[in-house]
């Protein structure tokens, strides 16, 4: 099943995890919405620098550190995803407090691990 997923963090280069997780999902035929610093394309999606018309989220994955987070706390809770989760570097217990008390699940894991093990 596709679930629907915001990567917050996109990067162009191709050597950022970001960049993977973006081609892996398009794999795995998810749909991605990509938010970064600098508009470009990685593997057919476009990355956007503003979150403008974003809804219908299922899952947002982070590859932003904790204070980099900190503007998006209240736009995730109002995106109200099924869930978020925090890569390696984005650990974040202030804001996984906030998700949960919204119903959010929180995982700290690595999407990229969860995709190739079928578990995302």
């Amino acid at each position: 099943m596709s679930k629907k997923t915001l990567v917050l963090g996109a990067s162009l280069k191709v050597d950022r995890y970001s960049n993977y997780v973006i081609n892996k999902l398009v794999q795995n035929n998810h749909k991605v919405i990509a938010v970064g610093l600098k508009e470009g394309t990685v593997a057919g999606v476009p990355i956007k620098t503003n979150t403008n018309g974003i809804e219908n989220i299922d899952t947002v994955t982070l590859y932003l550190n904790p204070k980099r987070q900190q503007p998006y706390y209240d736009y995730i809770l109002d995106l109200a995803p099924k869930r978020v989760i925090f890569n390696p570097g984005t650990e974040n217990p202030e804001f996984y407090q906030k998700l949960r008390a919204e119903n959010i699940d929180v995982e700290v894991a690595c999407t990229l691990v969860l995709l190739s093990t079928n578990q995302y």
